[in-house]
C-alpha cells in the first residue's frame, strides 16, 4: 500500500472514531477502520481488564466465524495464554523500545513476533484465518488492550511493512479511544449528582420524557416516587454540613438499593434533601412496596429524621398521563401529603377514592396560598 493511501486509511479511521457517539460505535469504528487499513478479512478490538486477569473482546467485525458475536457478552481469554501482551510489552519497554505490533501465520510467529503463541496460531487455523496482525493499544504508558487484524487463508501474508503500518493504526485508536472516554466521562458528569453518584435532575428529565412517550404510545406502566430526606437541615445546623452530606450520601445508597428492587429503575437526587425513583415497567404495587421498603430502611438510619414519600403512577386511577409534568406533580402532590400527615409509609396519589386529595391538590389551578404548598420543584405551574 503507498504512503497517500496509507495516510488515508489513517485519516478515515480517525473520522470513523471521531464521529462515533457511543464506546460501541468508537470500538466498531477503530475495528472497521484497521481492518479497511490493513486489507483484512476479519479484526477484533480487545482490552486487558487487570483486576480480572483477562483479555476481553469488545468488537468483532469482518468475515466473523461461527460463534464469534459483533458485541460479544463474555469472550474473554486469560491473559496467561497470551503473555506477549503483558511480559513482553514491558520487556520491550525495559529495554527502551516501542510496543510494536508482529504477525503471527497458522504455520508459526513471523514478522516482529515476540515468541511463538499456540493460541493465537491454533486460532487461526480453527477459523480458517491464515495470518493476522496483533498491534497494543497503549494509552497513559500503560497497556490497554489490543488490535487484532486477520485475513483468511490463501491472501496474502502480513509483513514487517504491516507490522509497522498496525502499530501506527494501534496509536490512531488509542487517541480516539481516550477522545472517547474523555467525552463520555463529560456526558456521565452531566447526568450525574457529584455528591451522591446517583442520576440528577437532568438524567430524570430525559427519561421521564421518553417513558411517558412509551406510555402514550405502548401503554407502559410509568412510576415516579419522589421522597423528601427528613431532618437534613437539623443535621446541618447542629453537626455541620460534612455530616449533613454524608446523611445525603448514606441516603443515596439506601435509595439505590431499594431502586434495584425494580429492573431498570433509575435512583436520583433532584437537588437539596430531593430524590426520587423513576421505574417504567414495572405493575405499581411492585413500586409501592419498593418505596415502603425505602420509608422502613430511611427510619432506621443514624441521622436523619426518614422521609416523606409520595407515589403516582400511570396505572393508579388518576386520570389521563400526558405529559412527564403532570407525573411529577402528583408525585410531589403525594410526597407533600405524606410529610404534612407525618407519614411513615408512601402516600399513592389515586387511592384514596373518587375525590382523592392528592390528585386534586396536583391538578387544582394557582390560586392564592397556592405557591407557598406548592414548593414541590418550583418549577412546575
Amino acid at each position: 500500500m503507498g504512503e497517500d493511501r496509507r495516510l488515508a486509511a489513517v485519516v478515515a479511521l480517525a473520522q470513523g472514531m471521531a464521529a462515533a457517539h457511543t464506546p460501541r460505535e468508537s470500538w466498531r469504528a477503530a475495528a472497521l477502520g484497521a481492518c479497511r487499513a490493513l486489507a483484512g478479512s476479519f479484526a477484533a478490538l480487545s482490552v486487558w481488564e487487570r483486576e480480572l486477569g483477562r483479555l476481553r473482546v469488545l468488537v468483532n467485525v469482518g468475515d466473523r466465524a461461527e460463534g464469534e458475536e459483533e458485541f460479544p457478552g463474555d469472550e474473554a481469554y486469560p491473559v496467561h495464554q497470551f503473555p506477549e501482551i503483558t511480559e513482553f510489552l514491558h520487556e520491550r519497554w525495559a529495554a527502551g523500545g516501542e510496543p510494536n505490533a508482529w504477525v503471527e501465520t497458522a504455520e508459526g510467529p513471523s514478522a516482529g513476533h515476540p515468541g511463538y503463541c499456540h493460541q493465537r496460531v491454533a486460532a487461526l487455523r480453527r477459523r480458517g484465518r491464515g495470518c493476522c496482525v496483533v498491534a497494543p493499544i497503549v494509552m497513559n504508558g500503560r497497556a490497554w488492550g489490543e488490535l487484532y487484524v486477520a485475513r483468511s487463508t490463501g491472501a496474502p501474508v502480513f509483513d514487517r511493512g504491516d507490522a509497522d503500518f498496525a502499530t501506527v493504526l494501534a496509536s490512531v485508536v488509542a487517541a480516539g479511544l481516550a477522545q472517547s472516554e474523555r467525552l463520555e466521562e463529560a456526558r456521565r458528569l452531566a447526568f450525574t449528582d457529584a455528591l451522591t453518584g446517583l442520576a440528577n435532575r437532568r438524567a430524570v428529565d430525559v427519561r421521564l420524557e421518553r417513558a411517558i412517550e412509551r406510555h402514550r404510545g405502548h401503554g407502559v406502566v410509568v412510576s415516579l416516587v419522589v421522597c423528601d430526606l427528613n431532618g437534613l437541615k437539623r443535621v446541618n445546623d447542629t453537626q455541620g454540613h460534612a455530616v449533613g452530606d454524608r446523611l445525603l450520601e448514606r441516603f443515596g445508597s439506601v435509595l439505590s438499593l431499594c431502586g434495584a428492587m425494580l429492573p431498570g429503575a433509575l435512583a436520583a437526587r433532584l437537588g437539596g434533601d430531593e430524590f426520587c425513583l423513576l421505574a417504567v415497567g414495572p405493575p405499581a404495587d411492585e413500586v409501592v412496596k419498593a418505596a415502603d421498603e425505602l420509608c422502613r430502611r430511611a427510619a432506621e438510619l443514624e441521622l436523619g429524621e426518614g422521609v416523606a414519600c409520595g407515589v403516582a403512577s400511570t396505572e393508579d386511577p388518576i386520570g389521563e398521563v400526558r405529559s412527564a409534568r403532570r407525573l411529577f406533580r402528583l408525585a410531589d402532590a403525594a410526597q407533600y401529603r405524606a410529610k404534612a400527615v407525618r407519614a411513615d409509609r408512601p402516600v399513592v396519589a389515586g387511592r384514596e377514592g373518587p375525590d382523592d386529595p392528592v390528585v386534586r391538590l396536583a391538578d387544582e389551578p394557582f390560586g392564592e396560598g397556592a405557591a407557598e404548598r406548592r414548593r414541590f420543584r418550583g418549577r412546575l405551574p
